[in-house]
Parts: structure tokens; C-alpha cells; sequence
């Protein structure tokens, strides 16, 4: 059996760092640790990458999402985005133009998340801000440690969160009034709020005892037949954007 994180499309991530942490079981983490793992453009890039790498590797079977350090992520690296987009040229119209394909981009990195196959389940700890909800919303499976909030910053600085929170995250708590309440006022919500919400299926202790939950519950899910598992993910994703004969139609073609 092949060791996926040994291959060079992990190895040359910088942003993201990529272990195999146990069989058939990658940990992808954020990686600017120093930052907050506030995600620049690298990052951005390298989040496709990997996950699409992820996508086409048969050694891999489920993904635990992590981040390094003191939080899991603190949004989208203000100054890193402000120097790209500086860099577009041109008059107002293309100016937009281009900052339009820059945000179509973005949002590419973390569908990667929610197309990858194989069910990813992300570990929250402390600060998970503006862009990290994004991400995690991608995300299959959600657990937290009891320090973790969650915040969709965005209106703070004067902007509508345009990465995914507000196509994901209605779906994803089932309730209009919350995300209305969160999006628009960019509080803080705590962790056993999230569990309440339905937000994230777990709140432990700790950081590490949130890793090691979400490693045992990836685990479990590697020892179950990868055909039958990425078709239950597909099937799941397609129902919730579709009707229920819709949903039903699809998966009896599926199998």
C-alpha cells in the first residue's frame, strides 16, 4: 500500500500540511500557524490543489481537517488579499471584471472540499472566523473543542461573505433566523451554541481531544467500503440541492 502524503503533490504544499494518520486516513492542516492560519493566496491556490489531488487518491478514504497552532482559522489574510487586488489593472468595469474571477476562485478552492469524495471531517479549535466557516460548511463532518467559536465576520469589514457561509450554512443549520442573526450582526457563536444549532455534531474537552475524536470517528469510516461510502456523499450532496424524487430518481441510477 502506497503512503499518499509521501507523493509530490503534497509535498511541495507550503500552506498545507499533509500526513497520512492512519490507514486510508490523510490529516490535511492549515498551516500558517504564525498567522492564525489566515489563508493568503497561497493558501487559497493550495487548498484546491490538495483536495483535488485528494479527489483521485485511492490510498486515501476519509480526510480529517485541522489547523495548526493557537486557532483553526481566522478568516481570509486582509493584507495578502488587498495586495492582489491591487494588482488588477484597468478602468472600474475591469477592475470588477477581475476582482469577480478572483472571488470565483476562491470559491473554487473550497467547493474542492465539498466535491472531494471522500468524506472530510474537520477538527475546530479556538478562532474559526469569516473564510473558516466557509470552509467548514464545505466540510462533511464538523466537531469542536469547548474554547472554539464561530464568526461570520464579513459585514464587519464591510462586505457580504461571498466564499460559500451564506449558500452553505442555511442548509447546513436548517434555521433562517440564525444565520440571519449571525450574518448580520458578526457575533460570536460559542461552541455549545454550535452543537445546539447543529452547526458541529461534537464539542470535546480540548483541541486534542477533538483530533482525536474526529481521527477515530475518520477512521471508522476508512474500514467501510470506499464505494459505498463516496456514493452515500454524492447521493447526500445531490439531495440536499434537489427534490426528494429528484434524490431518488439519481440514486437508483447510481446503483
Amino acid at each position: 500500500l502506497r503512503r499518499a502524503a509521501s507523493t509530490s503533490s503534497y509535498d511541495k504544499l507550503l500552506t498545507i500540511k499533509v500526513v497520512k494518520a492512519a490507514d486510508h486516513v490523510l490529516h490535511v492542516s492549515l498551516n500558517r500557524p504564525t498567522k492564525r492560519n489566515a489563508i493568503n493566496m497561497q493558501m487559497w491556490s493550495e487548498l484546491r490543489a490538495c483536495f483535488e489531488a485528494i479527489s483521485v487518491d485511492d490510498s486515501c478514504r476519509s480526510v480529517l481537517l485541522s489547523g495548526e497552532g493557537h486557532s483553526f482559522c481566522s478568516g481570509i489574510d486582509l493584507a495578502d488579499f488587498a495586495g492582489a487586488a491591487t494588482t488588477i489593472q484597468g478602468d472600474a468595469a475591469r477592475k470588477a471584471r477581475g476582482l469577480h474571477a478572483l472571488i470565483l476562485t476562491f470559491q473554487k478552492s473550497l467547493t474542492a472540499i465539498e466535491e472531494c469524495p471522500k468524506p472530510v471531517i474537520a477538527a475546530v479549535h479556538d478562532a474559526c472566523i469569516g473564510a473558516g466557516v466557509d470552509m467548514i460548511t464545505a466540510a462533511d463532518i464538523r466537531m469542536c473543542s469547548a474554547d472554539a467559536y464561530f464568526q461570520v465576520k464579513e459585514v464587519d469589514i464591510g462586505l457580504a461573505a461571498d466564499v460559500g457561509t451564506l449558500q452553505r450554512l442555511p442548509k447546513v443549520i436548517g434555521n433562517q433566523s440564525l444565520v440571519r442573526d449571525l450574518c448580520f450582526t458578526a457575533r460570536r457563536l460559542p461552541a455549545s451554541e454550535a452543537f445546539q444549532a447543529g452547526l458541529v455534531s461534537r464539542v470535546c474537552a480540548n483541541a486534542s481531544e477533538t483530533f482525536e475524536v474526529a481521527l477515530a470517528t475518520a477512521r471508522l469510516i476508512a474500514e467501510k467500503s470506499p464505494v459505498a461510502v463516496q456514493g452515500t456523499k454524492v447521493n447526500l450532496n445531490f439531495a440536499r440541492d434537489h427534490s426528494v424524487a429528484d434524490g431518488l430518481s439519481f440514486v437508483a441510477t447510481w446503483n
